[in-house]
C-alpha cells in the first residue's frame, strides 16, 4: 500500500526506517504530549515497527511512514490503524494518528498527510466513521484535527492529562 500527495509518499513501515524513527521518538519535543517515556535504545524503535508490521497483516491497516519526496527521507508517520485495545471506550474502530521529526513542523505535512489517509479510510476503506485523540494541550494537533473537519466529541483521562477525543464521520468529509 502506498499513497502519494503532491510532496509526499506514505508507505509501509521497513526495518530501515528505525533510525528515523528513534530519532523522532527519542525527541522530548516530539513526546512531549505522548503520554509514553522518550525511547532510549534503536531497539524499541525497531520493535515498534515490527508492531506495526504486523498491524498489517492482521488488520489489513496501519500507520505509514511519510517520506519526503524531494529529500527522499522519512519524516515521521502517519495513517490509520485499527484500534484493537480500546481507547475512551471505542475499540475496533479506525483511529488516525501522526507524528514527525521537528525539522519538519509548520510545513503543512500533517495535514497533507492526512488528507492522504482520510481519502484512502474513506474511498478506499469504506469507512463511515474515522476517530482521532489528541492530548488536550497539545494546540496544533487539536487545530490540525478541527481544520480537516473532525468534531471534538468527547474528553477522557489518560495518565499524562486530559486527551480530546475527535470523530469525523463520512458525510462531514469534504
Amino acid at each position: 500500500m502506498i499513497l502519494e500527495t503532491k510532496r509526499l509518499i506514505l508507505r509501509k513501515l521497513k526495518d530501515t526506517d528505525a533510525e528515523r524513527m528513534f530519532l523522532m521518538d527519542s525527541d522530548p519535543e516530539v513526546m512531549k504530549y505522548i503520554g509514553v517515556p522518550v525511547l532510549t535504545d534503536i531497539r524499541e524503535s525497531e520493535n515498534i515497527i515490527t508492531m506495526i508490521q504486523k498491524q498489517y497483516e492482521e488488520n489489513g491497516v496501519g500507520r505509514l511512514a511519510v517520506v519526503e519526496k524531494e529529500s527522499g527521507l522519512m519524516i515521521g508517520w502517519s495513517g490509520l490503524k485499527w484500534l484493537t485495545q480500546e481507547v475512551n471506550g471505542y475499540k475496533n474502530v479506525l483511529e488516525l494518528g501522526y507524528r514527525f521529526l521537528p525539522e519538519s513542523w509548520g510545513k503543512g505535512y500533517a495535514v497533507e498527510s492526512v488528507i492522504g489517509s482520510l481519502d484512502y479510510g474513506f474511498n478506499e476503506l469504506n469507512a463511515e466513521v474515522i476517530y482521532a485523540y489528541a492530548h488536550s494541550e497539545h494546540g496544533v494537533s487539536n487545530h490540525i484535527l478541527r481544520k480537516l473537519g473532525f468534531e471534538k466529541t468527547s474528553e477522557f483521562e489518560e495518565p499524562d492529562g486530559i486527551c480530546f477525543w475527535y470523530e469525523l464521520k463520512r458525510e462531514k468529509y469534504k
